[in-house]
């Protein structure tokens, strides 16, 4: 069975020291091991910033894409291939700037893969631009003055468009990142899990000692039920977002795969592709 060591390759990762995206990268190289999977059973799709170089860091299929297409490459390879276990990553400008259309209907779609994103509220490959995660006020090289607009709560709108698995974590809590991201591979459907991961290059407001102050465990509310919807929009609105853990999980949903009208259980993968003559002939003649 492997470990989490059999999920390391020898691509050191040049992130900044200190970036949150480290412990995202270990989180997922844990929890693959501990639901038993073996590299060649998964597969990490990325987009492009920071966080989407961490599809060449962990060993195991990967494609680093291109910028807010993490999602419909990571929901082609799980259609072609039901039998991977897909996680696509990126960045909070990735998947909720110019991705975030895939984003929308992916979760809606309800495709059974992991969608981590490494939300650090502003974009860093491009040396601090302010991103659609940037609270309004937040002042960086492209808004100098100050943000005029409204931040997007990705929580809250999962939930508004049918999410099935929605949670939050914080990346120093390695624990409980890997069991949220465990729980969301093992979940038949979409599992969106956000991660508060700082950028301690270029974010100097939302740091490590700010969400420490900020931020509320879901564990510590008395009485939360992560089954019920019209908690967890009202916990996010009670706390503005900023809470940690499962947040809602709806169990009864069938996953789009299931729901595909002669979507076949072997994946294509495995699929016989040789035609005789007469079916091929038939092919041909619909063209003619």
């Amino acid at each position: 069975m492997a470990t989490f060591k059999d999920f390391r390759n020898d691509v050191k990762p040049n992130w900044c020291p200190g970036c949150g995206d480290f412990s995202v990268q270990a989180a997922i190289q844990r929890a693959a091991a501990n639901v038993g999977l073996e590299p060649e059973n998964l597969a990490v799709i990325s987009g492009i910033g920071c966080s989407g170089r961490i599809s060449g860091y962990i060993n195991s299929y990967g494609v680093h894409g291109i910028h807010g297409r993490a999602l419909p490459i990571a929901q082609g390879v799980k259609m072609a291939n039901r039998d991977l276990t897909v996680i696509a990553s990126g960045g909070d400008g990735d998947g909720f700037a110019i991705g975030m259309g895939h984003t929308v209907h992916a979760i809606r779609r309800n495709i059974n893969i992991t969608y981590i994103v490494m939300d650090n509220q502003i974009y860093g490959l491009t040396k601090g631009q302010t991103s659609p995660r940037s609270a309004m006020g937040f002042k960086t090289k492209s808004t100098p003055e100050g943000s005029i607009e409204e931040s997007i709560s990705p929580m809250k709108l999962a939930l508004s468009v049918g999410a099935t698995f929605v949670a939050q974590s914080f990346s120093t809590d390695l624990k409980e990142l890997t069991a949220l991201i465990e729980a969301g591979i093992k979940h038949d459907g979409f599992s969106f899990i956000n991660v508060f991961s700082p950028c301690v290059t270029y974010n100097k407001v939302n740091t490590y000692d700010w969400f420490k102050e900020n931020l509320t465990k879901l564990s510590d509310v008395e009485g939360y039920d992560s089954s019920s919807k019209d908690i967890a929009m009202q916990t996010l609105l009670n706390h503005n977002g900023l809470v940690t853990g499962l947040i809602y999980q709806n169990t009864d949903r069938p996953s789009y795969q299931d729901l595909a009208p002669n979507f076949a259980k072997t994946p294509l993968t495995e699929a016989d592709l040789n035609l005789d003559q007469a079916h091929f002939d038939k092919l041909v003649n619909e063209f003619m």
